[in-house]
Formats: structure tokens, C-alpha cells, sequence
């Protein structure tokens, strides 16, 4: 089992930033690769970035490419989300998960409760 626990959010004005953290315990957490994930009101949950076990490989929705970037600390087994240039469509609960490197929900195996993210006009 790997326990997941968000923490970082917010409010924020438009244009403002963020970073969000994803505390990990239990097995090795180097094993997973760390998926980010968010989920808007009446939405369904969006894939927001990956990042590969060793940090080395990292892949991003189109909407948010440029303005957010995933990192990790293995050491620390953290893993992290930048997000700049915010916009009001970014709010949204944001989750992070561990599994396998991929963009569906359905290859990650554990996942944090999710942390508030909602960014003002």
C-alpha cells in the first residue's frame, strides 16, 4: 500500500501560482511513476501531467503545458505541482496518484484525497 496525501491549495487570483505537494508512505515510493489528476464540478476526472519513477521522463495535458510542471524528490518522497499563469478553469480538485507512467486514471493504483484548488477572476 502507498498513502497519498495532498497539500497546497487555495485560492488564487488569475495569473497567480501554486505548488502543490504529494506526500507519500508506506512502499517504495521510486517504484510509481506520479500522475496528477483534476476534477471540476459536474466534470469528469481530467489528467493533468505524469512524471516517471526516476523524475527523468515527464508528460503534460495540452492544457496546461507550459504553465504547470510535476517534479519529485525520491529522497524526500514527495512529488510536487508547479502551476503558474493560473486561469479560472484550473479550479478544481487536484489529486495526485501513484502507478504506472500513463495519462489514464485506470493504470494508477493509489490515490490522495485530493486538495481544493480555485483561482478568482
Amino acid at each position: 500500500q502507498v498513502q497519498l496525501v495532498e497539500s497546497g491549495g487555495g485560492l488564487v487570483q488569475a495569473g497567480g501560482s501554486l505548488r502543490l505537494s504529494c506526500a507519500a508512505s508506506g512502499r517504495t515510493f521510486s517504484n510509481y511513476a506520479m500522475g496528477w489528476f483534476r476534477q471540476a464540478p459536474g466534470k469528469e476526472r481530467e489528467f493533468v501531467g505524469t512524471i516517471s519513477w526516476s523524475g527523468g521522463i515527464t508528460y503534460y495535458a495540452d492544457s496546461v503545458k507550459g504553465r504547470f510542471t510535476i517534479s519529485r524528490d525520491n529522497a524526500k518522497n514527495t512529488a510536487y505541482l508547479q502551476m503558474n499563469s493560473l486561469k479560472p478553469e484550473d479550479t478544481a480538485v487536484y489529486y495526485c496518484a501513484a502507478g504506472r507512467y500513463s495519462g489514464r486514471p485506470r493504470d494508477y493504483d493509489y490515490w490522495g484525497q485530493g486538495t481544493q484548488v480555485t483561482v478568482s477572476s
